[in-house]
């Protein structure tokens, strides 16, 4: 796996080696998860962005597109984008996994968070998505990806919303929308509340990034 930190140093553009990158995830059998898998799911929009936002893993809609956050929680993901004037195609998106995780329930297939070894055996393609697009800002969406962004002891309602250095970006972490449309009532309204805070946040220094490059 040492060649997928090599390339990037070849003159390849950005497009191109996240291509290279994710025909290498289509194929990848690192772990269990490619026995169940329907699509691999690597990532999309602007590689060239200051912005990453990183994800758990696929769920049944992004295993079935290849589409990372589609359903309804990427619907909530894009109206939370919107509200700072923001498109997914202005942010790069991927997960911590790009396979599917799931466990049968009475005969049908349900997701599961991702075990320890299936995201240390996909952490090398992670790695490398952030060693091309060199984000200046990485927004963590849920507990998973910020334990695996910033540190193993993380705890999501009690550290999101604070800044780290991380790869020399600066990162943050917040709610999953998942996490968000699972909520109700005044539960559902002050996690709303602390998203937005923290999007806010995460535009305020995506707008600081775009001025420097002259954007």
């Amino acid at each position: 796996m040492d060649n997928l930190f090599d390339a990037a140093q070849n003159g390849e553009s950005r497009e191109d080696r996240l291509a290279e990158l994710s025909s290498q995830v289509a194929v990848c059998t690192r772990c269990d998860l490619a026995m169940g898998r329907t699509n691999t799911v690597f990532g999309t929009g602007d590689p060239n962005s200051p912005l990453m936002l990183v994800g758990e893993g696929p769920g049944e809609n992004e295993d079935a597109t290849g589409l990372p956050f589609v359903g309804r929680a990427g619907k909530l993901l894009d109206d939370i984008l919107g509200a700072v004037e923001l498109t997914r195609d202005q942010v790069y998106l991927t997960n911590i996994v790009k396979c599917r995780a799931t466990l049968e329930d009475g005969g049908r297939l349900k997701n599961r968070p991702p075990k320890a070894g299936e995201i240390k055996a996909c952490n090398p393609y992670l790695e490398a998505q952030i060693n091309t697009v060199k984000p200046a800002i990485i927004l963590c969406l849920g507990g998973p990806a910020a334990k695996t962004m910033i540190d193993k002891d993380f705890r999501i309602t009690k550290d999101r919303g604070q800044w780290y250095e991380v790869h020399g970006a600066k990162v943050m972490a917040t709610f999953h929308p998942a996490y968000v449309l699972r909520q109700r009532g005044d539960d559902l309204q002050n996690t709303k509340r602390l998203v937005w805070k923290d999007v806010q946040a995460v535009h305020a220094e995506y707008r600081k990034a775009m001025e420097e490059r002259g954007a």
